[in-house]
């Protein structure tokens, strides 16, 4: 091609160079500015797209951790409730066994049954305070239930129970004669177990709550690893790009400087 100062095939070809240039710088600032080399759906649509995906799986799975949260620590609430019911039948039988012992006065007996009377009263105060956010598992009021899955498909229920001195047949009990005493023993005996198999469903359930929760906790952090090992720049890598480009461009520059100045050549053709 002749010389021309209409048109400047060089720095067409110099600018067009530049421009990709900077281009490329745009796009490693951004994956340095970002931390991510896929930002958005421009960047890679497929790749985006899957990332969405996981990151919409990761909150499900958030939900679920909160979910497991609220049920242990209702859980934990009804397991100290049932156990402070069981250490106060253990001492409601030792009080019966005395009182029911024949070598006992009528007023140690006496003395025997209003010690026994105030225990029964604080099983129904321990029952009815064993609440957390709202929740009486052990009252018979609520059940506790926990999601374990993003979708909430599928969860973990542990159904109530009622251990309160009336669910336990203790209601009304006295000690204060021999008879009566036997008697009592003999609700007391079942109340035991009724309160022991509480305590091992609830403790059955506070152990599956807690592995549920360490595997969530697992998944969770897999799936943000394999979200981040789509996504995230290398920015090792982007910072020697980063300086590469910087060079180039500098470069290009000087090159679209030289090739501008070609059409002044020109002028010493007609000097």
């Amino acid at each position: 091609m002749g010389f021309s100062v209409n048109t400047n095939q060089g720095a067409l070809i110099a600018l067009q160079n530049l421009n990709a240039t900077s281009r490329q710088l745009n796009i490693v600032q951004g994956r340095i500015n970002t931390g991510l080399k896929v930002a958005g759906a421009k960047d890679d649509a497929s790749v985006f797209a899957i990332a969405q995906t996981q990151r919409a799986e990761l909150g499900g799975l958030s939900a679920v951790k909160s979910s497991l949260d609220r049920a242990t620590g209702a859980i934990d609430v009804a397991l100290a409730g049932a156990e402070a019911v069981s250490d106060l039948l253990i001492q409601l039988k030792e009080k019966a066994v005395a009182a029911k012992d024949p070598g006992q006065d009528t007023t140690s007996r006496g003395l025997l049954d209003n010690d026994f009377q105030q225990l029964v009263a604080q099983i129904d105060t321990i029952v009815s305070n064993a609440e957390f956010n709202g929740l009486n598992n052990v009252s018979g009021a609520n059940a506790i239930v926990a999601v374990v899955n993003a979708d909430a498909s599928a969860s973990i229920t542990i159904a109530s129970t009622n251990i309160d001195t009336t669910a336990l047949s203790l209601a009304g009990t006295s000690i204060g004669t021999a008879t009566v005493a036997t008697t009592a023993l003999t609700a007391i005996d079942a109340a035991i177990a009724t309160v022991n198999g509480v305590l091992s469903t609830l403790g059955a359930g506070a152990k599956r709550i807690e592995i549920v929760g360490t595997f969530v906790e697992k998944l969770s952090d897999a799936i943000e690893v394999g979200i981040g090992n789509l996504v995230d720049a290398d920015l090792a890598r982007e910072s020697a790009r980063l300086q590469s480009l910087q060079v180039k461009q500098q470069l290009g520059l000087q090159a679209l400087s030289i090739a501008n100045q070609a059409p002044g050549t020109v002028l010493s053709l007609f000097r």
